[in-house]
């Protein structure tokens, strides 16, 4: 077959050249197809070639199919005409689960540093605490009914544990029960509070690896983890946590009111 006009790239299109006449024919073979058809010889053999193609096609389209071969593929397009949209692209069942995936590592990521970037020291046993706090039942624990304020004496007398007192916004807050275990080694004490189901925990303030002294902070801190809320604060190395289920914001009325109790012993009369 004489193709001195073409390049070597067209003679290969215009030899693989479809026998079809759509537009969505690739826009390289169309254009080696049209300058084929310029050049006499070339456009004679070209038309026989295609004729010769048809004539294949139409035997081979001739050719019996078993029912069973037939089934195989009624449903399937073996040559896709097009390449599909980016909109069926998107609603394909296999990407919206991976972007699925994705998205909910990328949320717990963004939860991840959240939860560090609200770090203070202790927030890791906190954490742990709350967790435990959840699965916690009022049968473990000893019944006394008091003040919580008034609990320091039973923790110093009992067992030995210096400054594990309730601060002044819950000092008045009622008690249910009372428990003290080791967590690790480290004595917690932990108070249940009828009210709100809300639950109290101290123990000792995260140490100085060097130094070995307790690492306190200004204030009190949130904490959050396994769908409990709490606050805690730091005093003479000892942490104290209030925590309940559900929201933090239910805590702040008990901080609120403690403040204003601060503000006005602090006033002069």
């Amino acid at each position: 077959m004489s193709m001195f006009h073409l390049s070597r790239r067209e003679r290969a299109l215009v030899r693989i050249a479809p026998i079809t006449e759509k537009s969505d024919v690739d826009r390289r073979m169309r254009v080696a197809v049209l300058r084929a058809r310029r050049h006499r010889t070339v456009a004679a053999e070209l038309a026989q070639q295609q004729s010769f193609d048809k004539a294949m096609a139409e035997l081979v389209r001739n050719i019996p199919v078993s029912n069973e071969l037939a089934e195989w593929f009624r449903n399937e397009k073996l040559i896709p005409q097009k390449k599909p949209s980016w909109k069926k692209t998107a609603r394909n069942p296999v990407v919206l689960t991976v972007a699925l995936a994705l998205a909910v590592i990328a949320g717990i990521g963004i939860m991840i540093v959240l939860e560090r970037m609200n770090d203070f020291p202790g927030s890791g046993r906190a954490r742990k605490l709350l967790t435990l706090a959840s699965s916690t039942r009022g049968a473990e624990l000893d019944r006394i009914q008091t003040d919580a304020g008034a609990l320091s004496d039973l923790f110093f007398l009992k067992y030995r544990l210096e400054h594990y007192d309730v601060p002044p916004e819950f000092a008045h807050v009622r008690t249910a029960g009372v428990r003290v275990f080791h967590d690790e080694g480290v004595p917690v004490a932990q108070i249940s509070v009828p009210e709100k189901r809300i639950q109290f925990f101290l123990f000792p303030a995260q140490r100085d690896v060097k130094t070995g002294r307790p690492l306190e902070f200004e204030g009190w801190r949130s904490v959050s983890h396994d769908g409990w809320s709490g606050v805690v604060q730091v005093r003479d190395g000892i942490c104290f946590m209030a925590a309940l289920r559900g929201d933090e914001k239910e805590l702040q009325s008990y901080l609120a009111a403690g403040e204003q109790a601060a503000a006005a012993e602090a006033s002069p009369r």
